[in-house]
């Protein structure tokens, strides 16, 4: 049981790069126009070009950018377990990465051995970030080194893969997942599809870190439950 206390529990919030697609530099935005091009011809009534890079382009690290990180872990005080969440949200990408991989150096320090977990990540949250750091400038660090790995090579732990259960077809929701164990959804004000619209529309970073770090803390609970680790009492979130 003790072996929880080298994982951090990660995920990321993302947007597109832009308001609009009007937004878009020349030459980004016939790159989209391209990328976009099966959206766009998929029915008589597709959507336009500006519509589909509203609701597609967060989900591409050349078309968006990172606005929060939350990591979280697992650690003990005397004979109680507790649960601390840092999160980090900033609308300058660079300024967000850099304290990101601070947090990484120092946590490398305490823990050499430590791993990732989170839903999806490893199809999402870190190929993400290891591009949107090269994009940006910076190194990736060992801990992010993945790229020309074996799928067995790369220990980090990810939720949707232990529920696979080998069957790599197979998809389900953190949302879903959550529910099945009686976990509080983390989606009780919004979810994934909203944090565009939260952010260009509504300027409301701190109602989205408050949701990611709700991710973080039920990922957490997903994977006590997938891996028959009983925590009681289960620690509450602290510091979001």
């Amino acid at each position: 049981m003790d072996s929880i206390k080298n994982i951090l529990f990660i995920d990321i919030e993302t947007v597109p790069s832009t308001k609009d697609y009007e937004s878009l530099s020349s030459a980004l935005k016939e790159f989209w126009t391209d990328k976009a091009k099966y959206w766009l011809n998929i029915s008589d009534d597709s959507p336009s070009v500006d519509a589909v890079y509203e609701q597609k382009a967060g989900i591409y690290a050349e078309f968006s950018k990172i606005i929060c990180i939350s990591i979280g872990r697992f650690h003990k005080e005397g004979e109680l377990w507790k649960f601390a969440i840092k999160t980090i949200a900033h609308d300058e990408e660079p300024v967000l990465l850099r304290d990101f991989l601070s947090i990484l150096h120092k946590r490398q320090l305490l823990t050499p051995s430590f791993l990732f977990c989170g839903h999806n990540i490893k199809e999402f949250d870190l190929p993400f970030i290891c591009r949107r750091l090269l994009i940006n400038g910076f190194k990736i660090p060992n801990v992010l080194q993945l790229s020309g790995k074996k799928p067995w090579e790369i220990l980090h732990q990810d939720t949707l893969d232990l529920w696979k259960f080998g069957d790599y077809k197979h998809y389900i929701s953190l949302a879903l997942l959550a529910h099945l164990f009686a976990i509080p959804s983390p989606k009780d004000d919004i979810c994934g599809s909203d944090v565009a619209k939260v952010y260009w529309h509504d300027n409301d970073l701190n109602r989205i870190a408050t949701y990611c770090a709700k991710d973080v803390y039920t990922v957490a609970q997903v994977f006590l439950k997938l891996k028959g680790i009983v925590l009681d009492p289960m620690p509450p979130l602290l510091e979001v």
